[in-house]
């Protein structure tokens, strides 16, 4: 704005002769800088996004939970705007590909959390891509979940910057193994310490280069494995829970004091980054959300709402929604309209004045009215909760669960009464709604034939992990989650690991292989074949450390176990463009077993 005036300027001077009219235009000129300078909300708010893993509606001290402290987050909620019914998806993935999208998950292909379920499809618009065309500067850090292989990972999702996982979950917390931009780095310090960290300097680089951020945070925690620093732990370890999960005899005590000493940590780090904003006086200007991807991950304290996470319950769903802008939003503004993850694109944008016409539609709408006093005419909606085939409706007042029985959530937020036969024309509406959702949304999800990408252009490294792979013969993975396993028990030359993939474009890969072996297994050959191509490598170094996930677990994980992984160089392949099954299978094997496999890292080599 400031070079347009100037220009103006400068023509006026050449044009004008009469030197009271260019004293006048001087005037003019000063005077509107002036103004611009005086109120920074003449430009595009930054916003800060924060998403939780598993931390139902209950774990925040704000929501009467007295068994933990969340003053951090307390005080945000305080400071601007409460949403008292606020929907998520019963689980992860889904919840993630509904903010990032503003439609509900069965329509941008999100049908599971893990082995590609998880992916989200590539020709859905994220929240990122539509703040990035508006000229913010883009990054994401922490728990992914919607893709990994580019195009699906986050740098091709309109991020600038990643820092952090793609799985569904992470089997180690401390110092782990994790991705910058595509590449394998090594985490420093606690993962949520660390994703905040990295989120502040990203914040900082932006703020001082003058440019608009869009920072998202979805942080991997409470969810397993219920690991967290010692000093969380030691305020919740042996402490006596006065309130208790409604199904108190289903509680596991250590899990749930886990669970809240995570809670208080990411109270923490919420403050690190609310106090960034502060020491760089860019609170007034940024906009901040907070929200959960789910209910909480076990029985505890949930202010007596039925169900958990995986549930389309109000339990399983019910999330608080926080949305702090001082400059525009009021504090203590209390929201009581349902509303939803599938929102949030359409307000956040709506509250940058970023257009988002011409896109796919959306089931979302912009809670801009209600954040700014302008809702009073707000019409009334159904929200739906969907997983595995099971469908909720939730209406202003009424909640039709997956069974098609009816609760007054008014009188009844627990859902303990069935009140269909009190208010039958209630019931048969929302079968009704439930039933064109089937129709228009779920159908939708059609069988999924995608794919793995590898190779595309538009990122260097494509990571092929145990995770997307099928095992043959005798091969076992580590856990039946696939989502951070590795494979192992690998014995036999009719053993094989098979990927289904199509290589974007053609080229010369250099190849990357990630595994232990101990020393007395030292030197089977494998080969990685994909149509007609193949490499060998030798596994010529030993490697065999000790597992480590679970030496630092407070509860018992139902994940697999976790430990360090060497990269050993296979060579340089070359890929032709084209679909086909990528095959990894030994040639050799002199021991008793061939490795315990993590993961493949091809990089494409410059021309």
């Amino acid at each position: 704005m400031a070079i347009g005036y100037y220009l103006l300027y400068v023509i006026r001077f050449f044009i004008f002769t009469d030197k009271q009219m260019l004293k006048n235009f001087l005037s003019i000129y000063f005077a509107t800088m002036m103004v611009a300078l005086a109120d920074p909300a003449s430009g595009r708010p930054n916003v800060l996004v924060f998403l939780t893993d598993d931390q139902g509606w209950g774990d925040l001290s704000i929501h009467g939970n007295d068994n933990l402290k969340t003053p951090n987050i307390d005080d945000l909620a305080n400071s601007g705007a409460r949403f008292e019914k606020f929907y998520v998806c019963p689980v992860c993935s889904p919840t993630r590909a509904e903010f990032l999208t503003g439609r509900y998950h069965p329509r941008g292909g999100v049908y599971s959390t893990s082995a590609g379920g998880e992916r989200l499809d590539l020709d859905e618009h994220t929240i990122a891509q539509t703040f990035k065309a508006a000229g913010y500067a883009t990054g994401a850090f922490g728990k992914w979940h919607n893709g990994m292989q580019y195009p699906y990972h986050p740098n091709g999702r309109g991020f600038d910057e990643y820092y952090g996982f793609c799985s569904g979950h992470w089997a180690h917390y401390f110092d782990p193994m994790l991705e910058h931009n595509g590449r394998i780095v090594k985490g420093e310090g606690f993962v949520i310490d660390d994703f905040t960290g990295k989120a502040m300097e990203f914040i900082e680089s932006s703020a001082k280069a003058g440019k608009p951020f869009f920072a998202y945070l979805p942080y991997n925690t409470p969810h397993s494995p219920m690991q967290v620093p010692d000093e969380y732990w030691q305020r919740f370890s042996g402490k006596e829970l006065a309130q208790r999960s409604r199904q108190a005899d289903r509680e596991n005590i250590e899990h749930t004091r886990a669970a809240l000493a995570m809670c208080e940590n990411i109270d923490w780090n919420v403050g690190r980054l609310l106090g960034k904003l502060d020491a760089l006086g860019i609170t007034q200007d940024t906009i901040v959300v907070f929200f959960h991807d789910n209910g909480p991950n076990g029985w505890r304290w949930n202010a007596g709402l039925r169900g958990k996470k995986g549930s389309t319950d109000e339990g399983g769903v019910r999330s608080p929604l926080f949305v702090r802008w001082p400059r525009k939003i009021k504090p203590g503004t209390r929201v009581n309209q349902v509303s939803a993850a599938i929102d949030l694109l359409p307000t956040l944008a709506g509250l940058a004045g970023i257009d988002v016409s011409g896109k796919k539609p959306l089931d979302g709408r912009s809670l801009k009215p209600l954040l700014l006093g302008g809702g009073k005419s707000w019409p009334s909606r159904t929200i739906f909760s969907h997983w595995k085939g099971r469908v909720s409706a939730r209406s202003e007042r009424f909640r039709l669960d997956h069974a098609e029985r009816l609760y007054d959530m008014i009188a009844d937020p627990g859902q303990r009464r069935d009140v269909t036969g009190q208010n039958p024309a209630v019931a048969r509406h929302l079968q009704a709604e439930v039933m064109r959702f089937r129709k228009d949304v779920v159908s939708e999800m059609g069988e999924d034939r995608r794919p793995f990408l590898l190779g595309h252009p538009g990122l260097a490294f494509t990571q092929v992990p145990a995770r997307d792979g099928i095992a043959h013969g005798g091969i076992k993975r580590s856990n039946k989650f696939p989502n951070c396993s590795h494979f192992w028990n690998w014995r036999n030359l009719d053993d094989r690991i098979t990927w289904d993939v199509e290589v974007v474009e053609g080229g010369d890969f250099d190849v990357e292989i990630y595994y232990t072996c101990p020393e007395a297994d030292v030197g089977s050959s494998v080969e990685l074949s994909f149509n007609g191509s193949t490499l060998k490598g030798l596994i010529n170094e030993a490697f065999d450390p000790p597992y480590i996930g679970r030496a630092a677990d407070r509860f018992k994980r139902n994940e697999g176990d976790e430990k360090e992984w060497k990269s050993l160089s296979m060579g340089t392949m070359r890929l032709e463009k084209g679909s086909g099954i990528l095959t990894l299978r030994a040639l050799e094997i002199p021991g008793d077993l061939v490795m315990d496999f993590r993961l493949l890292m091809f990089k494409r080599k410059s021309a």
